[in-house]
């Protein structure tokens, strides 16, 4: 029985109600109506899980994350948009809020990279369609260069649905 998917990831933060504010306004994140004492559960839009983020306050002395630098630990989690135009909104929106630190064009993937007000950083991707892969985007590979959303746009559209046929199946028709 294989592994399928993420379900959802569980953060060690500050204060849980200021990181919470923070997807809920900046993703879009939804609070669910469950957790404890410190702890906060959220659902991204979109999502059907029952829970994609967990959120526990540990206290605002805590330190920042060392992970990567002088720790093991996890860099960072991604979530996928479906279209170029929900990637470029959200490049603005992150840029607003003062959370935008990077983009990527990953070939196959177009990425953002932003941290949370714990300095937690997270990627939002759009991943191209199977249909629209060329042999040009195939040999580049993971190779990383400058993202330029709206020449991606005029590429593929800004409502092209990304990643059918890689990260979520193909619509089948009868």
């Amino acid at each position: 029985m294989p592994v399928n998917r993420l379900n959802h990831a569980v953060l060690y933060v500050r204060d849980a109600e200021r990181t919470a504010e923070f997807y809920s306004n900046v993703l879009g994140f939804r609070r669910l109506p469950m957790g404890a004492e410190g702890a906060i559960f959220m659902q991204a839009p979109g999502s059907s899980n029952d829970h994609d983020i967990g959120l526990f306050s540990i206290g605002e002395s805590a330190g920042p994350s060392e992970a990567g630098k002088r720790t093991v630990g996890l860099y960072h989690l991604a979530w996928e948009v479906d279209t170029l135009a929900d990637l470029s909104g959200l490049a603005q929106t992150l840029a607003q809020n003062n959370a935008l630190v990077g983009s990527a064009d990953h070939g196959t993937t177009k990425s953002l990279y932003a941290k949370d007000p714990d300095g937690l950083e997270f990627e939002i991707a759009w991943i191209i369609p199977a249909s629209r892969l060329d042999d040009a985007t195939r040999a580049a590979g993971g190779a990383t260069g400058r993202l330029d959303i709206e020449a991606e746009i005029e590429r593929y559209g800004a409502e092209t649905q990304g990643g059918v046929g890689i990260s979520r199946p193909a619509t089948v028709t009868s």
